[in-house]
């Protein structure tokens, strides 16, 4: 199976970041983009440049910093003297697998001109559009704890995400076989898993996989019960409250996840399914993707913040209230 060759091979170059691989290569058969969020040190790029040499395709990296101009990104028109005309010179995104190293550090000119590429998969030089490669994908990171000359990303940028993967610290464990590689990880060799062709594969299987309407309310009431307006509604297809000790989750939500996260927790579901050998998706299946796709979606309240209440702690808490179809 395609996901058990990627964690064997991936395995011996990262410890302990089974999860991180399974997200990344999720994305990837869904078609969406993943940022992966961690503090330094914890093989972010290492993942990225293994992910990279098991797909196959081609990867260029690009380091965001607050001087990065969006030409530097997507190309530039360049004045031919000699035949007095202007030639396209195309930029670093026009590859398949894009990491951007550090994407909070560029200003919104930038992080706007990677938008369109992420939407459209199409870069607009001068007055024309042009076409990115198939398959497109961009895997970016941050880092969560320093802020100093960082640039929040907007919310329409986060939400054309498909997910957002937290690296955790290793266990003391998995910290002991970490130290004694000495930092030389990356100079392991690692065999290519896929190509575009298992890719396409694997893409065309997901329209094979059956989704019950029962499954699919499931994810609505799930979407829904993030959007504080939309209270009323979640009560309503739930025959319990979303309260616990009076504590009503929607006071920590400012605004909720958008109509693209119920469609994000779809498609990861399927190639949940897929990965576990199933035709059919399960609850368990919407359950396992739900915290990657829903928690850079909801936006929270100072309150939330004041209480120290996370993304997470509510999407764990929606959950486990939410009745399973």
């Amino acid at each position: 199976m395609l996901a058990d060759k990627c964690r064997e091979e991936a395995a011996k170059r990262l410890v302990g970041q089974t999860q991180v691989v399974d997200g990344i290569l999720t994305a990837l058969v869904a078609g969406g983009h993943v940022l992966l969020e961690g503090v330094p040190g914890l093989a972010k790029t290492l993942a990225v440049r293994t992910f990279a040499e098991l797909s196959g395709l081609d990867f260029k990296r690009i380091q965001f910093t607050p001087d990065l101009l969006p030409a530097d990104l997507t190309g530039t028109l360049i004045y031919e003297q000699a035949g007095g005309k202007f030639s396209v010179r195309k930029g670093p995104v026009f590859t398949n697998v894009v990491f951007a190293d550090e994407i909070n550090r560029a200003p919104a000119k930038v992080q706007s001109a990677l938008l369109e590429a992420m939407a459209e998969h199409q870069v607009t030089i001068g007055e024309t559009s042009y076409r990115l490669p198939e398959p497109f994908f961009v895997l970016a990171t941050q880092n969560p704890i320093e802020q100093e000359g960082t640039y929040n990303l907007p919310e329409a940028e986060l939400d054309r995400f498909l997910m957002k993967i937290v690296v955790p610290y290793p266990t003391p464990k998995e910290e002991a076989e970490i130290v004694k590689t000495c930092g030389y990880a990356d100079q392991i060799k690692v065999n290519q898993v896929f190509s575009e062709r298992s890719l396409n594969k694997c893409r065309s299987l997901l329209d094979k996989i059956v989704c019950d309407d029962k499954i699919v309310e499931y994810i609505v009431s799930i979407v829904n019960v993030t959007r504080p307006i939309e209270k009323s509604y979640a009560e309503l297809k739930s025959p319990v409250s979303f309260t616990k000790a009076g504590d009503d989750i929607t006071k920590y939500i400012t605004y909720g996840a958008s109509p693209r996260a119920g469609i994000a927790l779809l498609q990861c579901a399927k190639v949940n399914a897929l990965f576990q050998g199933r035709s059919f998706v399960l609850p368990e299946d919407i359950k396992a993707v739900a915290l990657n796709v829903l928690r850079h979606r909801l936006i929270l309240s100072y309150e939330a913040s004041a209480s120290g209440v996370t993304a997470d702690d509510i999407i764990a808490k929606i959950l486990d209230f939410m009745p399973l179809p």
